[in-house]
């Protein structure tokens, strides 16, 4: 990966990075978009897509709700989808399926780290208004404009943090993981398989799993893991 690519990639997780919470929520912090984007920018957007598509059942147990701490799924996502691309010959350096598994591990990971740096985004911001208190109760502008414009700062220098960590460190990491690998690769196709599906039908469940739709969801599992079953 080229420093232009890094630079790329970076830029693309700081805008899905802001967008979970300051600006503009427009639903790019989403795995199966912010992975896509990622793999646009190494050249390969259907691996972006494929790894996107593993990730978004991991985020759909995440509820960005109020003051709570949750994962940010977005600026790792972007890196993976990075990450997630074969050789100029086409063929993967590592096999497939541990390749897949030790990116979705670091994505989930940075992600976790993620809500922690949001946290403390937040209490700096806190912070910042209580300092400013004085000026702000005196209708003073600049006090108010100021506050934005870092608050803005440090949310995007924590999702550029965030992409360079699963970029860089979090890729190595991935890779050695994935060279190491002396299972069957089957093992790990069933284990991102399992989870991800159990993780997404537990999230399913508790938003839709009351009332009538719980027919249509207990339906859905079923011919979820009917096909997974069959496809491994």
């Amino acid at each position: 990966m080229t420093p232009g690519d890094v630079l790329g990639v970076t830029a693309v997780g700081v805008v899905v990075g802001v967008d979970l919470v300051t600006v503009p929520q427009a639903m790019t912090a989403r795995p199966l978009v912010a992975a896509f984007v990622g793999g646009l920018i190494a050249g390969s957007p259907v691996y972006g897509l494929f790894i996107g598509v593993v990730l978004e059942l991991f985020a759909l147990e995440t509820m960005p709700v109020g003051a709570s701490r949750y994962p940010d799924w977005g600026p790792p996502s972007v890196a993976a989808g990075a990450l997630f691309h074969p050789g100029p010959d086409g063929v993967f350096a590592v096999s497939f399926w541990p390749w897949l598994l030790s990116l979705v591990l670091v994505a989930a990971l940075v992600a976790w780290l993620g809500g922690w740096a949001m946290d403390a985004v937040h209490r700096a911001n806190g912070s910042a208004i209580v300092r400013r208190t004085a000026a702000l109760d005196a209708g003073d502008p600049r006090a108010l404009i100021g506050l934005q414009a870092w608050g803005f700062v440090r949310d995007a220098g924590r999702a550029a943090l965030l992409t360079l960590i699963a970029l860089l460190p979090g890729g190595f990491v991935a890779l050695a993981v994935a060279d190491q690998w002396r299972a069957p690769p089957a093992v790990a196709k069933t284990a991102i398989l399992a989870v991800a599906m159990g993780v997404a039908a537990a999230a399913a469940w508790r938003l839709y799993g009351r009332g009538k739709t719980a027919r249509w969801l207990v339906a859905g599992v079923g011919a979820g893991l009917a096909g997974a079953l069959l496809w491994v």
